[in-house]
């Protein structure tokens, strides 16, 4: 069965439903899987299994969930948090009304994948034994049969098996061959990696070669995954520069949490043979990675990269920090299965440790904050070695101990932070009479450490005022916006005028009051402690709020200047790219007219079914989403982003959709001449690869498709004439057929149209 051709047929199907939209991106959810648009594929995959559901259709559910996993546990390498909904997946295609899906088997891919992210060696049993099961009904032929093999090799090799992983991968390869079948690059990728954990790195890189042709399933990934086996590979054969010329960048592997504890296990090889500089950048870096995979269950990930950092560490002569990695690695050990020589691994970092001679501090005790200080002044200070040598005076020396809770905060480390900042400020001090940004600093590293209970403590000891200020700092944190609301609104009444205002009206927007939010800022407007910042919030607010007056004196304060003194912003300042959502979570650029410091009207039209249209007047983000050109060169045709933030003012306009063959330019330049006479905005959403078909010849032609807007006093019957006038001479009808229908004119003659054009 053609899949893709069953795609279209599912498409199909939701359109007649009613469900235009999730029909549109029904064939565009794999490539939000494998392109990383996680925002939109985590609402659309949902969306249309749920409608799937409704529908009876389980065949397009399990398409969908399908694709939403592979979003989660590929490239996101999502491990413990995905295994239930990756076993619920598996046990749905044994349903007798889904075990025939072609689609059906790959859920025992996902599922395998999940278990690997979560601890390759210990589900190694369970996975070889799930795969094969799924490979039995599974011949070369089956467009699951790669990925079900690759998996498989990849099992044996966690599985210590590395000889017999070969000999599979070869034998699945020769299957596909027989089949008349390209393997895909995945499956001779792991080939590869069989061979090279078999100790054969020339055979390994040999096969890699041969294979770089080979369709990948996962095509946007490819480059940077044979990259980093190519490197793997070199390093095996002790070609280092080759190796080192292979690695992928961090900033290409970076956002890819797949290729994470490879990237480091070849990192770590080439800096132990000089290639690469062993920084205390690549110690945070390899911390931040740990704990993404703390939070989405990759035990043996975070394990592996644990030892690889704190081995690094030892390397830096940092050994405060091989031994938090030693600690860390240690507690990662019960969420795993397979154990055997962990515990002996861990111990001889731990003993690495000790035999490490720590740089010497850069001056007498009694003077290294005032050392720190002038280093940090200069962007010099390497914050490791600072944690080594402030750690003596942390916890006692307060100066000292609130610049090296920064360090080890600013590494990752901030339960240990956290109780190194407790003892002065709370056990072997008064919190009330603290110091207001110890305890700020304090309850931030609590917050960070996810110690709530103790920030709860930390408030039960503190004034009025900054109790509720340090509770309220919680409460936003964890998104309990009513709470946070409320804990601000009290530090208020008790006194606190700034900070307690700005969390107070950011919590009570969050809840949907942008009027009362405004209200909350604007006293803020008269307080010399107010910030850039805080008058931007102020702008942005008063703008949703329509208070004009707040508008302006907020802009004025900022340094802009206004053509009129009341009344609504409503001026014409210069064209921007404003950045709004679209249903299907993702995000679009619209051209619109800056008519004040936070406001713009859209200028293009948008297909129905979007929450904005040409005409609507929307509030944005003063911030740009791109930094502004240094050049005036640059500038000149730069248009800077903003991200919408809501409606003002809807424009009324109503959207009306146009396909057909491309008219000549004299014909095309008459089109938009009488549309832009009459402020109806129009736009081309075809580009020049778009063509139709010619009915007297079956040849293919240049088309054009786009939307024309009308504003609320123009009727659709007057836009249907002018449409017909325009277009009464052109030697190729344009269809408008959605409009023809809606005002009962010539439906026939569009319908025919569309028909032969093939529109």
């Amino acid at each position: 069965m053609d899949i893709w051709a069953w795609v279209g047929g599912a498409q199909r199907e939701l359109h007649e439903s009613g469900n235009t939209q999730l029909a549109v991106v029904l064939a565009d959810v794999p490539a939000q899987a494998l392109e990383g648009r996680y925002a939109q594929l985590d609402v659309v995959a949902p969306a249309i299994a749920e409608q799937a559901k409704t529908l009876g259709k389980p065949w397009l559910e399990l398409f969908a969930r399908y694709w939403h996993l592979i979003g989660r546990v590929g490239d996101r390498a999502n491990g413990a948090i995905a295994l239930g909904d990756a076993r619920a997946l598996a046990e749905f295609a044994r349903r007798d009304d889904v075990r025939d899906c072609p689609s059906a088997p790959a859920a025992a891919e996902v599922l395998a994948m999940a278990m690997a992210n979560t601890d390759g060696p210990g589900f190694a049993t369970e996975r070889l034994a799930l795969l094969n099961s799924a490979l039995e009904g599974v011949g070369p032929e089956s467009p699951a049969y790669s990925g079900l093999a690759t998996q498989y090799v990849a099992a044996l090799l966690d599985d210590g098996k590395p000889g017999e992983a070969v000999v599979y991968a070869e034998s699945a390869l020769g299957r596909l061959r027989d089949a008349g079948r390209q393997p895909s690059w995945e499956l001779a990728a792991a080939h590869a990696r069989a061979l090279l954990a078999d100790g054969r790195a020339d055979q390994a890189l040999s096969v890699l070669e041969s294979a770089t042709g080979f369709k990948p399933d996962d095509p946007v990934a490819k480059d940077r995954r044979e990259a980093l086996l190519k490197t793997q590979i070199l390093i095996a054969a002790d070609r280092i520069p080759e190796a080192y010329d292979a690695l992928p960048d961090l900033d290409v592997v970076g956002e890819h949490p797949r290729e994470w504890v490879d990237w480091a296990h070849a990192v770590v090889r080439l800096v132990e043979r000089g290639a690469i500089a062993n920084t205390w950048q690549l110690g945070r870096v390899l911390r931040q990675w740990m704990l993404y995979f703390e939070q989405t269950g990759g035990h043996r990930a975070r394990f592996e990269l644990a030892l690889i950092a704190g081995h690094l560490a030892i390397g830096r002569q940092i050994a405060w920090q091989a031994r938090l990695l030693a600690d860390y690695a240690e507690a990662a050990i019960p969420e795993l299965t397979a154990r055997d020589g962990l515990e002996k691994r861990v111990a001889e970092l731990r003993a690495a440790a000790e035999q490490v001679t720590e740089p010497a501090p850069p001056g007498p005790r009694d003077e290294l904050v005032q050392y720190f200080d002038a280093a940090d002044r200069g962007q010099n200070a390497d914050p490791e070695r600072w944690g080594a040598w402030l750690w003596p005076l942390s916890g006692t020396d307060l100066p000292a101990t609130r610049r090296h809770t920064s360090a080890l905060g600013f590494l990752g480390y901030p339960a240990t932070a956290a109780d190194l900042y407790w003892k002065p400020v709370v056990e072997d001090g008064d919190p009330a009479a603290a110091d207001e940004e110890d305890v700020a600093n304090l309850t931030g590293l609590l917050i960070q450490a996810g110690q709530d209970d103790r920030v709860e403590r930390l408030a039960g000891l503190l004034p009025e005022r900054l109790a509720y200020l340090t509770r309220a700092r919680l409460y936003r944190a964890r998104e309990r916006w009513a709470d946070a609301a409320a804990a601000a609104e009290r530090a208020v009444s008790a006194g606190d005028a700034v900070e307690g205002r700005r969390l107070w009206s950011a919590a009570v927007q969050q809840l949907g009051g942008n009027a009362k939010a405004a209200e909350i800022l604007r006293p803020l407007l008269d307080s010399p402690q107010a910030t850039e910042d805080d008058l931007w919030r102020i702008v942005v607010l008063c703008t949703m709020a329509e208070d004009w007056a707040s508008v302006r004196a907020a802009g004025t304060k900022l340094g802009m200047q206004f053509k009129t003194q009341e009344g609504p912003i409503d001026e014409e300042w210069h064209l921007i790219r404003a950045v709004l959502p679209t249903p299907d979570g993702g995000r679009q650029e619209v051209l619109a007219l800056r008519t004040g410091p936070a406001t713009a009207r859209l200028l293009i039209p948008q297909p129905k079914g979007m929450e904005y249209n040409a005409g609507d007047v929307i509030v944005f983000d003063p911030r740009p989403l791109e930094p502004i050109p240094e050049s005036e060169e640059e500038r000149e045709g730069f248009l800077p982003p903003f991200a919408g933030i809501t409606m003002l003012r809807p424009g009324g306009y109503t959207s009306w959709f146009f396909d057909g063959a491309r008219p000549t330019e004299e014909e095309w330049a008459e089109f938009n001449q009488v549309l832009a006479e009459r402020g109806w905005p129009m736009w081309v959403y075809s580009d020049e690869s778009y063509t139709v078909r010619n009915p007297a010849t079956g040849e293919r032609i240049p088309g054009v498709f786009g939307w024309v807007a009308i504003p609320p006093n123009v009727t659709p019957a007057q836009l249907d004439a002018v449409l017909d006038d325009v277009t009464e001479q052109w030697a190729h009808p344009l269809a408008w057929l959605d409009l023809a229908r809606e005002v009962g004119i010539e439906v026939e003659r569009h319908e025919n149209i569309v028909k032969e054009y093939g529109l």
